[in-house]
């Protein structure tokens, strides 16, 4: 079957990962006591303050859920409560030009060649889906936001297990075989395929500088970059 849409992670894949944790990490860690004095009681901040509280026995000041929030940050840990307010905490940083997000060179100009040839884009990242809008609003490549028809995030699953795919795959509205995703992350890519996507490791030498080949790619055709994904 023809390829007709490209899903793609970001971090270590369109993005490096050293961005995302030596810039936006920090960068929220930093700012988390100040934006939850100042906005914790906006609704859509509270909402997910109280997420974090329950699952740490119910009624915690705020002091302490910020003392949770950045372990978590440390941690790397996937909750969407985290990553939501990582998000809000982010568009401030970009709007005020703290930072750009990291592209890879022949990430962008893949995509817009992908889009040319009428291929859809969609992306599937850990992090919030506001969150994935601002790195691709502010990216050193320019504003790329109006390259994609869509966007999912943890909301839909997690990453490394096959019915998020299934999900993703009945929201794009294509056939499974026609959907091609592409990750560093072998075990996404492994559950990708139970659910009948097809798959390509971005193996970048810049994350990975020990190339993952033979056994180690599971059977995903591997690529160290964009420009060399055959669609």
């Amino acid at each position: 079957m023809p390829i007709r849409a490209i899903l793609t992670d970001i971090e270590g894949t369109t993005s490096s990962i050293s961005f995302v944790k030596d810039v936006l990490f920090p960068y929220a860690r930093r700012a988390l006591p100040g934006f939850v004095a100042a906005r914790g009681r906006e609704p859509a901040v509270r909402k997910w303050l109280d997420t974090v509280a329950l699952e740490n026995g119910g009624a915690c000041q705020d002091s302490v859920i910020v003392e949770v929030l950045q372990g978590w940050i440390d941690e790397d840990r996937k909750h969407t409560a985290l990553k939501a307010l990582q998000g809000m905490i982010w568009a401030d940083g970009y709007k005020s030009a703290d930072f750009t997000s990291h592209m890879y060179p022949d990430a962008a100009p893949a995509l817009r060649q992908w889009k040319d040839q009428g291929l859809r884009l969609y992306v599937y990242s850990s992090g919030s889906v506001p969150a994935q809008r601002l790195l691709f609003g502010h990216s050193d490549a320019g504003d790329l936001t109006e390259l994609f028809s869509g966007w999912f995030d943890t909301e839909v699953g997690g990453k490394r297990e096959a019915a998020s795919y299934a999900r993703i795959v009945e929201a794009i509205g294509l056939p499974a075989d026609e959907i091609v995703f592409l990750s560093d992350v072998v075990e996404e890519l492994d559950a990708a395929r139970d659910a009948g996507v097809g798959t390509v490791l971005v193996d970048r030498l810049d994350d990975y500088p020990q190339p993952r080949e033979g056994e180690a790619t599971h059977g995903h055709v591997r690529v160290t970059g964009f420009d060399q994904v055959v669609v």
